[in-house]
Order: C-alpha cells, then sequence, then structure tokens
C-alpha cells in the first residue's frame, strides 16, 4: 500500500496521473530553513521528514511518498506567501529572472529509503505591477511556492522552463516512477 504524506491537490492530481493507487495522509512537520542551510538540503531534509512522520501513522510494510518544493532565486528559498504582500514581494524579486524550482521526493517504510531530487530552471518574463496585484487577486498564489503555479494563470509570466513540468508543479514524475518502481508499487513496463 502506498500513502501519499500531503494534501496538496496539485500531488495527488500529478499521482493519479500515473495511475498509482494510493491514499493521502496529513502531516504536520515544522519546515523551517535551519541556519546556513542548503535549498538543496532543505528540500531533501522536509520531504523526507514528511515520509517519515507519515510512516509513523501507518504499517510497518506500507510505503509513504513525501514530497517538497521550493523555488528559490539564488539562494533564497521562496515558500508559500503568509499573505497578499509576501506574494506581491516574492512575484517581484522573481519578474524578469531566472531561478530554481527544487523538488525532493522521498518514499520510505521502515527499513527502506529512497531519495531523488530534481532541479528545474524558470525564466519569468518581466512583470508590470498591475499584473501581479491581479494575479494576487486571483487567490492563485495562495499556498503555492514561490506564490505561482505554473499550471495556473501564471502560465503566462514563464518565458522558458528547462526541467520537469510536473516537478516545478509539486511531484517529479519521473523520479516517482523510478522511486516506486524501486518499491514493486509500480511495473517497468
Amino acid at each position: 500500500m502506498l500513502y501519499l504524506a500531503s494534501q496538496s491537490p496539485r500531488r495527488r492530481e500529478l499521482l493519479q496521473q500515473i495511475c498509482v493507487p494510493f491514499e493521502p495522509i496529513s502531516v504536520d512537520i515544522d519546515e523551517t530553513v535551519l541556519p546556513s542551510e542548503p535549498p538543496t538540503d532543505y528540500v531533501q531534509r522536509v520531504a523526507l521528514e514528511k515520509a517519515r512522520a507519515g510512516a509513523r501513522r501507518v504499517a510497518p510494510n506500507a510505503w509513504v511518498l513525501g514530497a517538497d518544493t521550493s523555488v528559490v532565486l539564488g539562494q533564497q528559498i521562496f515558500g508559500k506567501p503568509a499573505n497578499a504582500e509576501e506574494a506581491a514581494s516574492m512575484l517581484q524579486q522573481l519578474s524578469g529572472k531566472t531561478h530554481q524550482v527544487m523538488t525532493a521526493i522521498a518514499l520510505v517504510n521502515a527499513t527502506q529509503v529512497a531519495a531523488r531530487l530534481n532541479i528545474s530552471t524558470v525564466q519569468f518574463r518581466a512583470l508590470h505591477s498591475s499584473e501581479i496585484e491581479r494575479y494576487i487577486a486571483t487567490g492563485e498564489p495562495n499556498d503555492k511556492a514561490g506564490a505561482y503555479a505554473i499550471q495556473g494563470l501564471a502560465a503566462q509570466f514563464i518565458s522558458h522552463l528547462s526541467g520537469s513540468y510536473s516537478s516545478v508543479m509539486g511531484l517529479p514524475l519521473y523520479e516517482t516512477a523510478e522511486v516506486l518502481r524501486y518499491a514493486g508499487l509500480m511495473s517497468h513496463a
């Protein structure tokens, strides 16, 4: 049995896309960035902590998939905005720049761990303050790393993507399929 340690509708939708049966479970962990923690270490640690928190709630032989996505500009990690002002600040900083989207996944059971990291590069065109305001008013930036959803209205802001579209959405399907095959939860064909 596979459990998804996430309440994200995007992650559920993506996992359903590859036809893997699963049950979502809710986990609550501290997602605070540690002092001097590099972004790659941060997303991998949080994904693993989510998976392990989920594993403590299910049978020992069950597999739990955890994931974490962060938008990174330089070494600055943009998580989910706390409010409209923070969303506007994030979008203003991303405007006209190239940033990375890092999504880590961790698949765990009582005795095993399989983890992967996907790093995609996203280029935003220059954004006008009025379009940032209109975008924030839609509510779409809420609960999204970096205050945007590639699969939504923000797609019009992206001039170039190098990497995994599904990873920028929140779950890299190539890497996810790899770890699920490792665990025998998905066939090779």
